[in-house]
């Protein structure tokens, strides 16, 4: 299931790119051109929109910012300079992503966290899940680690000890529900609520699916020492680009802040 949903991400997503990038229409090479910049819809885009409509002009940055729905595009478009920039992703992610596929993207700032959350729409609380009851869990690596810690930091699971960021259900030394896992495309695990018993759901593909992580969620990751920020990344030798310091200055700035704080009302963490 692992490979097949991977075989189909990668798919859909060189089509999406091929889409997305042939409506570019500009270098993003250019430093005295328009940065374009690859982002998840919710809330990287809405952050991204905020700058450009708000504070983008004032420091003569002209932004734009190009939507995708899945975790691989933004990525390779950046890597291949399609676009200048990408802004959905954490550090542990990354870091697999650059070592599978042998790209060399790294971080700027980092802007805010989405706290993953276990969500149902057949029980109120974790602890009433029945035994043998389904979780669907995010497939890629980084992200099912994270779901799996998250089970296990909420009494559900046990992990072996020293598990890193690359933990599976193999991994799993103590299971007292009984629980199976059903590993899925992170993107579709909203949309799997219907059909199993409880899903474990990245923040932003909550907050796309009418979610409120910091009402909805039976279980939510704790903010505290938390890796997982999301931060504006770019090709390695970009990070000097004027045009990515203005938008790295832009999105830590009070006005962000504010805009992070009440849109989101705590299901978005600003992280500086």
């Amino acid at each position: 299931m692992r490979n097949t949903a991977k075989i189909t991400a990668a798919v859909l997503a060189a089509g999406a790119l091929t889409l997305g990038l042939s409506a570019c229409g500009a270098d993003s090479s250019d430093t005295d051109g328009p940065l374009i910049v690859a982002a998840s819809p919710v809330p990287h885009a809405e952050i991204l929109t905020f700058v450009k409509d708000n504070l983008a002009k004032k420091e003569g940055l002209d932004l734009q910012v190009k939507e995708f729905t899945d975790y691989v595009t933004p990525n390779t478009a950046t890597q291949d300079g399609s676009v200048g920039a990408n802004y959905f992703q954490n550090k542990p992610y990354l870091d697999d992503f650059n070592k599978k596929n042998g790209t060399d993207i790294v971080p700027v700032v980092t802007v805010h966290l989405e706290p993953l959350g276990l969500y149902s729409h057949k029980v109120k609380k974790a602890d009433d899940l029945k035994s043998g009851a389904t979780v669907a869990i995010p497939n890629d690596t980084v992200n099912e680690a994270r779901a799996l810690k998250l089970l296990a930091a909420n009494g559900l699971i046990t992990l072996k000890a020293g598990v890193g960021n690359e933990a599976t259900p193999s991994d799993i030394t103590k299971n007292p529900k009984n629980l199976t896992f059903k590993e899925l495309e992170a993107a579709q695990t909203p949309r799997s609520l219907d059909d199993v018993d409880a899903a474990v759901v990245n923040g932003n593909y909550a907050i796309e699916s009418d979610l409120e992580p910091s009402k909805d969620a039976l279980v939510l990751e704790s903010p505290k020492n938390n890796p997982y920020g999301n931060f504006l990344a770019v090709k390695k030798g970009n990070e000097d680009d004027p045009r990515v310091k203005k938008l790295a200055k832009l999105l830590t700035s009070p006005e962000v802040k504010k805009f992070i704080q009440d849109k989101y009302a705590g299901s978005v963490l600003a992280s500086f």
